[in-house]
Protein backbone atom coordinates (compact mmCIF):
# COMPACT_ATOMS: atom_id res chain seq x y z
CA UNK A 1 0.00 0.00 0.00
CA UNK A 2 2.80 2.48 0.76
CA UNK A 3 2.97 5.61 2.86
CA UNK A 4 0.95 8.73 2.18
CA UNK A 5 2.67 11.51 0.24
CA UNK A 6 3.75 14.54 2.26
CA UNK A 7 0.89 16.60 0.79
CA UNK A 8 -1.70 13.90 1.52
CA UNK A 9 -0.36 13.64 5.06
CA UNK A 10 -0.64 17.41 5.52
CA UNK A 11 -4.26 17.30 4.28
CA UNK A 12 -5.05 14.37 6.59
CA UNK A 13 -3.60 16.08 9.66
CA UNK A 14 -5.47 19.29 8.87
CA UNK A 15 -8.76 17.44 8.33
CA UNK A 16 -8.34 15.95 11.81
CA UNK A 17 -8.17 19.44 13.37
CA UNK A 18 -10.32 21.74 11.22
CA UNK A 19 -14.02 21.47 10.44
CA UNK A 20 -17.00 23.14 8.84
CA UNK A 21 -17.20 26.82 9.75
CA UNK A 22 -13.52 27.19 10.70
CA UNK A 23 -11.02 29.82 9.58
CA UNK A 24 -8.03 28.47 7.64
CA UNK A 25 -5.12 29.86 5.61
CA UNK A 26 -3.26 28.71 2.52
CA UNK A 27 0.00 30.66 2.86
CA UNK A 28 1.14 29.68 -0.65
CA UNK A 29 -1.84 29.30 -3.00
CA UNK A 30 0.18 28.09 -6.00
CA UNK A 31 -2.10 26.05 -8.27
CA UNK A 32 -4.93 26.02 -5.75
CA UNK A 33 -4.88 22.36 -4.70
CA UNK A 34 -4.52 23.18 -1.01
CA UNK A 35 -6.87 26.17 -1.24
CA UNK A 36 -9.62 23.98 -2.70
CA UNK A 37 -9.07 21.25 -0.10
CA UNK A 38 -9.31 23.85 2.68
CA UNK A 39 -12.44 25.44 1.16
CA UNK A 40 -14.18 22.07 0.93
CA UNK A 41 -13.13 21.25 4.50
CA UNK A 42 -14.53 24.42 6.09
CA UNK A 43 -17.56 24.73 3.79
CA UNK A 44 -19.53 27.88 2.96
CA UNK A 45 -19.71 29.00 6.60
CA UNK A 46 -15.92 28.91 6.94
CA UNK A 47 -13.30 31.37 5.77
CA UNK A 48 -10.19 30.68 3.68
CA UNK A 49 -7.39 33.17 3.15
CA UNK A 50 -5.10 32.25 0.23
CA UNK A 51 -1.84 34.16 -0.31
CA UNK A 52 0.51 34.23 -3.27
CA UNK A 53 2.96 36.74 -4.76
CA UNK A 54 2.10 35.76 -8.35
CA UNK A 55 -1.10 36.75 -10.10
CA UNK A 56 -0.74 33.63 -12.26
CA UNK A 57 -0.97 31.48 -9.12
CA UNK A 58 -4.11 33.25 -7.93
CA UNK A 59 -5.62 32.94 -11.43
CA UNK A 60 -4.96 29.17 -11.39
CA UNK A 61 -6.44 28.95 -7.92
CA UNK A 62 -9.54 30.90 -8.96
CA UNK A 63 -9.99 28.61 -12.00
CA UNK A 64 -9.69 25.52 -9.80
CA UNK A 65 -12.25 26.90 -7.34
CA UNK A 66 -14.66 27.84 -10.14
CA UNK A 67 -14.32 24.40 -11.75
CA UNK A 68 -15.31 22.91 -8.38
CA UNK A 69 -18.47 25.00 -8.20
CA UNK A 70 -17.04 28.23 -6.79
CA UNK A 71 -16.17 28.98 -3.21
CA UNK A 72 -17.12 32.53 -2.18
CA UNK A 73 -15.64 31.99 1.31
CA UNK A 74 -12.12 32.12 -0.21
CA UNK A 75 -10.23 35.41 -0.11
CA UNK A 76 -7.46 35.45 -2.73
CA UNK A 77 -4.68 37.84 -1.69
CA UNK A 78 -1.88 39.00 -3.98
CA UNK A 79 0.55 39.39 -1.09
CA UNK A 80 3.63 37.80 0.36
CA UNK A 81 2.75 35.32 3.10
CA UNK A 82 4.99 37.33 5.43
CA UNK A 83 2.21 39.97 5.55
CA UNK A 84 -0.49 37.55 6.71
CA UNK A 85 -0.71 38.99 10.24
CA UNK A 86 -1.77 42.34 8.76
CA UNK A 87 -4.02 40.84 6.06
CA UNK A 88 -6.10 38.53 8.26
CA UNK A 89 -9.09 40.21 9.92
CA UNK A 90 -8.28 41.17 13.53
CA UNK A 91 -11.23 39.13 14.84
CA UNK A 92 -9.68 35.99 13.26
CA UNK A 93 -6.37 36.39 15.09
CA UNK A 94 -5.92 33.48 17.48
CA UNK A 95 -8.94 31.72 15.93
CA UNK A 96 -7.38 30.04 12.87
CA UNK A 97 -7.72 26.25 12.84
CA UNK A 98 -5.10 25.41 10.19
CA UNK A 99 -2.44 27.03 8.05
CA UNK A 100 -0.77 25.32 5.09
CA UNK A 101 2.57 26.20 3.53
CA UNK A 102 3.69 24.48 0.32
CA UNK A 103 7.04 26.13 -0.37
CA UNK A 104 9.16 26.40 -3.51
CA UNK A 105 7.97 27.60 -6.90
CA UNK A 106 4.77 27.52 -8.93
CA UNK A 107 4.94 24.40 -11.14
CA UNK A 108 5.02 25.24 -14.84
CA UNK A 109 6.15 28.82 -14.25
CA UNK A 110 9.37 30.77 -13.77
CA UNK A 111 11.39 28.63 -11.35
CA UNK A 112 13.49 31.60 -10.32
CA UNK A 113 10.46 32.94 -8.41
CA UNK A 114 10.60 30.91 -5.21
CA UNK A 115 9.69 31.32 -1.59
CA UNK A 116 12.55 32.80 0.42
CA UNK A 117 13.81 31.67 3.85
CA UNK A 118 13.63 35.16 5.37
CA UNK A 119 10.01 35.87 4.44
CA UNK A 120 8.99 32.27 5.16
CA UNK A 121 10.30 32.47 8.74
CA UNK A 122 8.43 35.77 9.23
CA UNK A 123 5.29 34.10 7.84
CA UNK A 124 5.69 31.07 10.12
CA UNK A 125 5.99 33.34 13.16
CA UNK A 126 2.87 35.23 12.05
CA UNK A 127 1.05 31.96 11.42
CA UNK A 128 1.82 30.70 14.89
CA UNK A 129 0.31 33.89 16.33
CA UNK A 130 -2.86 33.47 14.25
CA UNK A 131 -3.48 29.83 15.22
CA UNK A 132 -5.86 28.87 17.99
CA UNK A 133 -4.80 26.44 20.70
CA UNK A 134 -4.89 22.97 19.11
CA UNK A 135 -4.58 24.47 15.63
CA UNK A 136 -2.10 23.07 13.11
CA UNK A 137 0.48 24.54 10.81
CA UNK A 138 1.86 22.33 8.01
CA UNK A 139 4.86 23.16 5.86
CA UNK A 140 5.88 21.08 2.83
CA UNK A 141 9.56 21.66 2.04
CA UNK A 142 11.38 21.04 -1.25
CA UNK A 143 15.14 20.69 -0.69
CA UNK A 144 15.70 19.42 -4.26
CA UNK A 145 15.47 22.76 -6.11
CA UNK A 146 17.94 25.62 -6.11
CA UNK A 147 17.69 27.39 -2.76
CA UNK A 148 15.14 24.90 -1.47
CA UNK A 149 17.71 23.18 0.71
CA UNK A 150 18.55 26.46 2.48
CA UNK A 151 14.89 27.24 3.05
CA UNK A 152 14.25 23.72 4.36
CA UNK A 153 17.19 24.04 6.77
CA UNK A 154 15.91 27.42 8.01
CA UNK A 155 12.37 26.10 8.57
CA UNK A 156 13.63 22.97 10.30
CA UNK A 157 15.88 25.05 12.58
CA UNK A 158 12.96 27.37 13.38
CA UNK A 159 10.69 24.43 14.24
CA UNK A 160 13.40 22.72 16.30
CA UNK A 161 13.91 25.89 18.38
CA UNK A 162 10.21 26.32 19.08
CA UNK A 163 9.53 25.90 22.83
CA UNK A 164 7.43 22.77 23.42
CA UNK A 165 4.98 24.67 25.60
CA UNK A 166 4.18 26.85 22.53
CA UNK A 167 3.92 24.11 19.93
CA UNK A 168 4.70 20.48 19.27
CA UNK A 169 6.65 19.93 16.04
CA UNK A 170 6.85 16.71 13.99
CA UNK A 171 8.80 15.75 10.90
CA UNK A 172 7.53 13.40 8.16
CA UNK A 173 10.34 12.46 5.81
CA UNK A 174 11.95 9.71 3.73
CA UNK A 175 15.48 9.60 5.22
CA UNK A 176 16.87 7.61 2.25
CA UNK A 177 16.03 10.45 -0.19
CA UNK A 178 17.70 13.72 0.84
CA UNK A 179 16.22 15.76 -2.02
CA UNK A 180 12.65 14.44 -1.62
CA UNK A 181 9.96 16.82 -0.34
CA UNK A 182 9.17 16.50 3.34
CA UNK A 183 6.72 17.83 5.87
CA UNK A 184 7.05 19.70 9.13
CA UNK A 185 3.87 20.19 11.16
CA UNK A 186 3.27 22.12 14.36
CA UNK A 187 0.32 21.79 16.69
CA UNK A 188 -0.13 24.93 18.76
CA UNK A 189 -0.26 24.24 22.48
CA UNK A 190 -1.05 27.66 23.91
CA UNK A 191 -2.18 31.06 22.68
Amino acid sequence: MGFLSVLSTAHKWIAERAACGDIVIDATAGGGVDTLALAELVGPKGCVYAFDIQQAALDRTRERLEAAGGHPQVKLLLQNHASMADAVAPEHSGQVAAIMFNLGYLPGSDQSIVTQPESTIVALEAALGLLRTGGILTCVLYPGHSGGDLEAEAVEAWASALPQQVGQAVLYRQPQRNAAPYLIAIEKRKT
